[in-house]
């Protein structure tokens, strides 16, 4: 596993840890505020703010399936930083636990509230009985003996693992395992019981591996509970064609808006629309070279850019570790992409692009809320870069009381040929080329649905 990819794993879950307290927190006092209980429903201010806080939770908690995954798939391929993937993994793990517990301490006894967090949320993709089917998890035999596997190797390796978190990119992640440990206590009679119930299903196959190669299927197999009935394709690599990203490179330049889609993927879902993921485009240091400076204002940030020795195309792009100038390949490894060209004249350019790389370095927004800019969500790299630029306005929808834009909309937006141009498209199951300008856009109207 690269070095640069553990790392954003370890900003990950360091950044997450305090966004789900912040997030407990607004729920206590989101509880505290409302008396829905004793009204006996909920007033759609109440409502809205529920909506959100599921919302909230549901893309958190899939940023750490999805890591978790990730990672345990890593370990199978590098044995190198077994110990790193290990306590990365397990403080992901830790807080999801956590978070689903504190969900069944705040609002178990609360009816109206529970109801409402087991509502869909159609417009992010979130189907009904989430709250159950989180809560059903934390009481199943079968997780808890996944479970006991990595506490297993974390009593026997305590110390080393104490040792390696001295480090101070790791030290957060030991203090998570530190403050939220209790909350996976496994009693012997709970272990038990689990190993008796899952013989049957051969779990004890798992024996044969290495005590911390079960620890981290353990978390795994923890945390893919809620998507069960539609999880990720084990050992899918997203990853566009050669000849695609031969064809992309010849025809991409800086400020393109790169709309992707990967298979299979955890963070698909409670997204809305079909195109999950946007990046920014930036170019090369020749393509940015030839630009125009920016105003002053944004003349730092654009400096910081070019003073570099990176020689590859790179992008502005949000995941879940925050916003960052990435190297191409990140937008790329994905199955399915859409080229769009905003309408912004290229001496404005670097005007727009140095307006995205402002944010550089803030945190991802879980919220999907586009009203405030302390934290990012992919699209919205996009929407503080060009909106009122010349002639750019981009119309933001709400969506569970939530001012948000989405890949879709993007896309949708283009086939009107509003704000931006659709230059090239190319879907895995759609094509066998890179195609361009009104192909392109035959090809995206056979499975597009506006979000």
């Amino acid at each position: 596993m690269r070095r640069e990819e553990l790392d954003a794993g370890i900003r990950t879950v360091t950044h997450l840890a305090s966004y789900l307290q912040e997030l407990q927190s607004d729920a206590r006092n989101l509880v505290s505020q409302i008396q829905p209980q004793q009204r006996g429903y909920a007033v759609p201010e109440e409502d809205n703010q529920m909506r959100a806080l599921l919302v909230s939770y549901c893309q958190a908690r899939n940023a750490l399936l999805e890591l978790i995954q990730t990672l345990q798939a890593e370990a199978r391929r590098d044995a190198s930083q077994y110990r790193v993937i290990f306590l990365t993994a397990f403080a992901a793990a830790l807080i999801l636990v956590d978070a689903a517990r504190f969900l069944r301490e705040t609002v178990e006894r609360r009816d109206v509230v529970r109801e409402k967090l087991n509502e869909a949320a159609p417009e992010f993709g979130i189907p009904a009985g989430v709250y159950d089917k989180v809560q059903n998890s934390l009481l199943n035999p079968r997780h808890a003996w996944h479970l006991y596997h990595a506490i297993a190797y974390l009593d026997a390796n305590e110390s080393e693992l104490r040792e390696l978190a001295t480090r101070p990119d790791l030290r957060p992640l030991m203090a998570i395992v530190d403050r939220l440990r209790h909350r996976l206590d496994v009693s012997v009679a709970t272990y038990s019981q689990a190993r008796l119930r899952n013989r049957s299903q051969r779990l004890f196959a798992l024996v044969r591996d290495d005590l911390l190669r079960r620890s981290l299927v353990g978390l795994q197999k923890l945390g893919c509970l809620l998507v069960s009935d539609r999880y990720a394709k084990l050992g899918h690599a997203p990853r566009l064609p050669s000849a695609i990203v031969e064809s992309l490179r010849t025809i991409l330049r800086p400020g393109d808006v790169l709309v992707v889609r990967k298979e299979y993927a955890l963070t698909n879902y409670f997204l809305p629309g079909y195109w999950p993921h946007a990046a920014l485009y930036l170019g090369d240091l020749h393509q940015l070279r030839s630009l125009d400076a920016p105003s002053e204002s944004l003349r730092p940030a654009w400096t910081k850019l070019l003073n570099t020795d990176e020689e590859e195309p790179r992008v502005l792009e949000a995941l879940k570790d925050g916003v960052h100038v990435r190297r191409l390949a990140s937008p790329l490894n994905s199955d399915s992409i859409v080229v769009l060209r905003p309408h912004v004249k290229m001496e404005q350019m670097a005007e727009g692009l140095a307006r995205g790389l402002v944010h550089e370095g803030k945190a991802y927004d879980f919220d999907f809320n586009l009203k405030r800019s302390a934290s990012l969500v992919c699209t919205e790299v996009i929407y503080r870069s060009y909106d009122g630029l010349g002639e750019i306005r981009f119309d933001v929808k709400q969506r569970a009381g939530r001012s948000t834009l989405s890949g879709s909309d993007l896309i949708s937006m283009a086939l009107r040929d509003e704000n931006t141009s659709v230059l090239a498209a190319y879907h895995v199951d759609f094509s066998q080329q890179l195609e361009l300008d009104g192909k392109a856009i035959e090809l995206i109207r056979q499975f597009h649905t506006p979000a």
